[in-house]
C-alpha cells in the first residue's frame, strides 16, 4: 500500500503519485507573526510534521522538499506595530522567533524552506503583472484586483457558489470592485504604512498572493502536497489556486490538497472571553512538557475536530511514562531496526500510510508497549519469541515517525540534567533512605510530603527508590 492522503479537492482518499517520481514537494502554510501562537495553530505545524517524517521514510529524508512560509507583513501585523509603538520589523522578528522557541519543544523538524514574505515582493509584483497582461485582473483605485468571472471553474476547491462565498467568509466589500468576490493582488500604503514601488504606485501585496510565489519559487508552478488547516480552504486557499492557475496556464499548482480540522478547548470554540484560549507558551510555562501536547494533538484524526482538555493532556502525560517504562523494561538491549513488514511495524505503518491515522498507529506503538513489560516465563512459547532489542527497536522506531520518545528515560522521568533541584531531590532522597533504615518514619514521610509537594512523585521498590516529576 502506498500512501493515501484525503484530497480535499477531489472529495476522497487518493494514492500520492509524485509529479517527480521518487521526489515530493510539499507547501504548507506557516504563522503571521504578529503573536504567540495558540493551540489551535499548533495542530497543523504537528500533523505537516509526521506527514513531513512519514514521506521522508518512504521517499527518503533528502527526497523530500518541505516548504512552510513566514507572513511579515500583513494588516495584523501593522495593527500590532502600531499597538506596541514598535517598527515593524522588531515586531515580526520577535513573534518568529517566538514562534520557533514554541514550536521547538513539540518536538517539530525544521522544514526545507522557510520563507519570508517580503523578500519576495518583487516576484508578486510580476505575477500580478501577468495576472493584468492575461485578463484576469483590473485596476481600480490604486488597487489591483483578481476579477473571479474570469476564470471558469473559481470555487471548485472550497465548492461554494458565489453568493455563499461572499455571505461566510472573509471577503472585503468595496465599491471599486466589479464583483464583490473579486480579491486584492495589490493594494495602495499611506507614506506611514509598509509599502514598494510598483507600476499602481507604492503600495503592497494582497494577503493571498505571498504563498503562490513562494511555492512556485521553491516547488515550481506545478507541487504536490499544499497543506493547511481548515479554515484557510476559503478564501485563502481557493484564491492562492486560482491566481496561480490564472498566471500560469497549463500548469496545475497543487495536485493534492490536505487541510486539518478546528481544535476546540473544553467543548467550545478558543476564545479569550471564555478563558479558554491557550498559546503554546503558556501550556509550556504551566508544566505540561512539549511532548504531551504532541501527542495529545495527534490523539485525533488530523481530519475531525479535536477538543484539548486537561483530562487529555494528563492522559499523554500517562500514557508517555508507559512507553518510557516500556523502553526501560527493555534494559541494555540494543535495538534492533525493524523491518517494514515486521510483525507490529507492519500495521503501524499501515495506519499512517492511510491518511496519516495516527490514533491507529498509536495503539500499535502501545501494543508493542505491552510486550515489553511480558516477561518470558519458562516453557512459554509466546514469551520466548519476544527479542527486547526488536521490540525496543520498533518503540523508538514508532516514536521516531510521530516525533515522540527521543529522550532518554531516565531524562523524561527525572528532566534535563541542569534542572534546577535535581541534586537537591537526589539528597532528600538519601536522607529519607536514611529516616528508614533509622526507622524514623515520621521524618521519612515529611520528606516524601515535601517533595510531593514540588511535584516529585516517589515510587519504592525491591531496587531502592525511583522518582519522576509529575509533570
Amino acid at each position: 500500500m502506498g500512501l493515501v492522503l484525503y484530497n480535499t479537492k477531489a472529495r476522497e482518499k487518493q494514492e500520492l503519485v509524485p509529479r517527480e517520481p521518487g521526489r515530493v514537494g510539499m507547501y504548507v502554510c506557516g504563522p503571521t507573526v504578529y503573536d504567540r501562537a495558540h493551540i489551535g495553530n499548533a495542530r497543523p505545524v504537528v500533523v505537516f510534521d509526521v506527514l513531513y517524517r512519514l514521506l521522508g521514510h518512504v521517499y527518503g529524508a533528502g527526497n523530500v522538499t518541505y516548504v512552510r512560509n513566514i507572513t511579515d507583513i500583513d494588516d495584523k501585523i501593522i495593527k500590532a506595530a502600531e499597538e506596541s509603538g514598535e517598527p515593524i520589523a522588531e515586531v515580526t522578528g520577535r513573534f518568529t522567533r517566538a514562534f520557533h522557541d514554541d514550536m521547538a519543544p513539540l518536538g517539530t523538524l525544521p522544514p526545507t524552506h522557510e520563507p519570508r514574505a517580503t523578500r519576495f515582493v518583487p516576484q508578486m509584483i510580476e505575477m500580478v503583472e501577468a495576472l493584468l497582461t492575461r485578463g484576469h485582473a483590473y485596476e481600480a483605485e490604486g488597487h489591483v484586483l483578481f476579477e473571479v468571472a474570469t476564470m471558469e471553474d473559481y470555487g471548485a476547491l472550497s465548492r461554494r457558489n458565489l453568493d455563499d462565498m461572499i455571505a461566510g467568509a472573509r471577503v472585503e466589500v468595496a465599491p471599486y470592485k466589479k464583483d464583490p468576490a473579486d480579491f486584492v493582488l495589490w493594494k495602495p500604503s499611506t507614506p506611514e504604512l509598509p509599502g514598494w514601488d510598483s507600476p499602481w504606485g507604492r503600495g503592497r501585496p494582497g494577503w493571498h498572493l505571498e504563498c503562490s510565489v513562494m511555492s512556485e519559487h521553491h516547488l515550481g508552478a506545478t507541487f504536490d502536497i499544499h497543506g493547511g488547516g481548515q479554515d484557510l480552504i476559503f478564501p485563502h486557499h481557493e484564491n492562492e489556486r486560482a491566481q496561480s492557475l490564472c498566471a500560469h496556464p497549463g500548469e496545475g499548482f497543487a495536485r493534492y490538497w490536505v487541510h486539518n480540522a478546528f481544535v476546540i478547548v473544553e467543548g467550545e470554540k478558543m476564545s479569550k472571553s471564555l478563558g479558554n484560549f491557550f498559546t503554546v507558551r503558556e501550556l509550556l510555562d504551566m508544566g505540561w512538557r512539549g511532548e504531551v501536547i504532541r501527542l495529545a494533538l495527534l490523539t485525533v484524526h488530523y481530519r475531525k475536530r479535536l477538543d484539548f482538555t486537561e483530562a487529555l493532556l494528563g492522559q499523554c502525560k500517562t500514557r508517555l511514562d508507559r512507553w518510557y517504562r516500556a523502553i526501560e523494561a527493555c534494559g541494555d538491549a540494543d535495538p534492533v531496526s525493524p523491518a517494514s513488514n515486521a510483525p507490529g511495524t507492519d500495521r503501524f505503518l499501515q495506519a499512517l500510510l492511510d491518511d496519516l491515522n495516527t490514533p491507529r498507529a498509536i495503539a500499535e506503538l502501545n501494543d508493542q508497549a505491552d510486550l515489553a513489560f511480558r516477561s518470558p516465563e519458562p516453557g512459554d512459547a509466546k514469551g520466548a519469541e519476544i527479542d527486547v532489542g526488536e521490540i525496543k527497536g520498533r518503540l523508538l522506531f514508532m516514536g521516531a515517525l510521530l516525533g515522540i520518545l527521543q529522550q532518554d528515560a531516565e531524562t523524561w522521568f527525572k528532566g534535563e540534567p541542569d534542572t534546577v533541584g535535581v541534586g537537591e531531590i537526589e539528597r532528600l532522597i538519601e536522607a529519607r533512605d536514611a529516616a528508614r533504615e533509622a526507622r524514623d518514619f515520621a521524618a521519612a514521610d515529611r520528606i516524601r510530603d515535601e517533595l510531593s509537594a514540588n511535584g516529585v512523585i516517589l515510587e519504592d521498590g525491591p531496587e531502592g527508590t525511583r522518582w519522576k516529576r509529575a509533570g
